[in-house]
């Protein structure tokens, strides 16, 4: 963890993080107001946001509620410093599996949401010294897992949707990264695992998908998303910052 003495650079930030209500998003927004940030969560239930942040109300495939949430926190503090977009949803399925509708509801959520708080936000990151967008991205993006084509093909778009969002921004002074983390320890999880025929195998099955042997918590992904959005890492720009436990990349094998 980061010695928070030395994260004064964050004191008086302006931040939105979107889908914080809980798991991920929850542990950003707790991780910047430990640091002195000034926080909003955007999010559709915002009834148990922690002490201390701004609740904005909006669900993210509404363009009007979006803009008028952020659009409304950014001009009451003049600026927006940290954008992340976080909120999405998962979609267990084969190419087979649902109807289109579904697959088109799921890409309007975790693609275009982004798209709409980005839209939203970029008036008042434009007002910043230290503008960044932190993207949630995730392992599926890299790594075929059985049963997540669609929510694999959204977050293949995100990752795509970051470099391209970088060399379009990085002229203007904002600079927009993502985290690609792994199977992470959240209430969906921990949902996932209890509604399982065997819960106590299916949460191995969760841990051992990393080759760490174990899932992330939402705190390391909350610290790898500070590292990003850090006015002090000015040159980490158009970055997917991989955080799976090896998952991608490692294949323990006997030699």
């Amino acid at each position: 963890m980061h010695n928070r003495a030395m994260d004064s650079a964050f004191e008086g930030l302006v931040a939105v993080v979107t889908g914080g209500g809980a798991g991920i998003g929850r542990a950003v927004a707790e991780a910047l107001l430990a640091r002195a940030a000034r926080v909003a969560i955007l999010d559709r239930d915002t009834g148990e946001v922690p002490h201390g942040v701004t609740a904005l109300s909006a669900d993210v495939t509404d363009d009007a509620a979006v803009a008028q949430a952020i659009g409304g926190f950014g001009a009451s503090h003049g600026r927006i410093d940290i954008l992340v977009n976080n909120a999405g949803v998962s979609y267990p399925a084969t190419v087979e599996d649902g109807p289109l509708s579904d697959w088109q509801r799921l890409f309007d959520l975790n693609v275009l949401g982004y798209v709409r708080t980005t839209r939203a936000a970029l008036p008042f990151l434009r007002r910043s010294r230290h503008a960044s967008i932190v993207n949630m991205s995730s392992c599926t993006a890299s790594t075929g897992l059985r049963r997540r084509v669609a929510y694999s093909a959204t977050k293949g778009a995100i990752e795509s949707m970051t470099r391209a969002m970088a060399a379009d921004l990085l002229h203007e002074g904002i600079r927009v990264n993502a985290v690609s983390p792994g199977t992470v320890d959240t209430p969906f999880i921990r949902t996932l695992i209890a509604q399982a025929p065997d819960p106590a195998a299916q949460e191995q099955i969760y841990h051992h998908r990393q080759p760490t042997g174990f899932m992330l918590s939402a705190e390391e992904v909350a610290e790898a998303v500070l590292y990003l959005a850090h006015p002090g890492a000015r040159s980490t720009v158009g970055t997917v910052l991989t955080l799976d436990g090896g998952l991608s990349s490692l294949r323990l094998f006997s030699s």
